[in-house]
């Protein structure tokens, strides 16, 4: 359950101090701040796969992603951080994380190239089911009866989700929903790596994105370099300078910021919680892009989607079943005493002359 009561610990985001503030007060700030910049950085994404010819290169897409990241966790370290801090954590466990976040980033951007965008994010809303194994192997977690229908609720609706779109969808590709189940694999082990990470070495938000994001940057150009096309794709992609590098700079700044409270999340709420916003945020981006860009509907769509929805909820329910069951009293105590006021008044309105 999401601890709401004070703790020892600083909490920043963005040089801003919110110590003073009540753990749901930082809860809330810091969710906002993960939905509005996440948001943001999937409608960019959507923006640069209209494009088709953008789509033949997707490891070029992550190397561009990562050395943007590092230059962005370069740059805060020189201005925010007034020396250059010494590292903490060691640099086999970047080493480790770099691995795991190309696995998550590369095969997720692989992925999308072949899948329905709202396909690809509705995957990518039920990684609550691998953190959930992830932790219980990695940190010896246990979870409730909750947990366990919030995870059959959401396999269910992704599989009603993924025969619509397989129905509906032209170029629906069994290939790419191989690709996301194995990037949230890899997601699910690197939330709790670096969540172990943080709490046994507390590294600041900038140390963890610089040396990992350094790290896996070194890795992919290796790759590229011997296995790949970068040089094509490099001019390729010069083919189209604003929508391919100009706007994949805006969604790297977008998802730099994003992915930074996203540290915070982890950091001071646990990994599953962060999981939970940024299931929510995913939520959002799936509205939001049938909304701004056309593409076919179905109905099955939207029962499946709130199939899903429901199983988030129940996983949100189970993780904090005393908070919301006071707050939903306590919301329904003053709605009754409200009714029942405006009905005396109704009965009786002499007694008040």
């Amino acid at each position: 359950m999401t601890n709401l009561y004070p703790t020892s610990s600083s909490v920043y985001l963005f040089g801003i101090n919110l110590s003073s503030q009540s753990r749901l007060v930082q809860f809330l700030i810091i969710s906002t701040a993960v939905l509005i910049f996440h948001v943001t950085q999937g409608y960019i994404q959507e923006l640069i796969l209209q494009l088709k010819p953008l789509r033949t290169y997707p490891n070029y897409f992550t190397l561009v992603q990562f050395i943007c990241f590092t230059i962005l966790a370069y740059t805060e370290r020189i201005l925010f951080g007034k020396s250059i801090k010494r590292r903490k954590a060691p640099i086999q466990t970047y080493a480790v994380i770099a691995l795991f976040t190309i696995a998550t980033m590369g095969l997720s951007n692989a992925a999308v190239m072949r899948l329905n965008y709202p396909t690809h994010m509705m995957f990518k809303s039920c990684k609550l089911i691998p953190v959930m194994i992830g932790s219980m192997l990695i940190l010896g977690k246990r979870y409730n009866l909750y947990d366990v229908l919030a995870c059959l609720c959401m396999t269910i609706g992704l599989i009603f989700f993924t025969l619509a779109d397989s129905r509906i969808q032209p170029e629906f590709d069994l290939l790419g929903v191989w690709l996301v189940c194995c990037a949230l694999v890899a997601d699910a082990v690197i939330g709790n790596v670096q969540e172990k990470a943080l709490k046994e070495y507390k590294p600041s938000n900038s140390e963890m994105i610089l040396f990992s994001y350094s790290i896996g940057a070194i890795y992919l150009l290796i790759f590229d370099l011997f296995f790949g096309s970068l040089n094509d794709a490099f001019w390729m992609w010069w083919t189209y300078p604003i929508r391919s590098y100009v706007f994949t700079m805006f969604f790297s700044f977008a998802g730099y910021l994003g992915v930074n409270c996203v540290l915070d999340l982890v950091r001071h709420f646990g990994a599953l919680i962060a999981v939970t916003v940024t299931t929510f945020r995913k939520t959002i981006t799936i509205i939001l892009s049938f909304i701004a860009f056309t593409k076919p509907f179905t109905f099955q769509y939207l029962w499946a989607g709130a199939v899903v929805a429901f199983g988030i909820y129940l996983n949100a329910y189970g993780q904090n079943q005393k908070s919301i069951d006071t707050y939903t009293r306590s919301i329904w105590n003053r709605l009754s005493l409200k009714f029942r006021g405006k009905t005396s008044l109704y009965q009786y309105p002499l007694e008040l002359v």
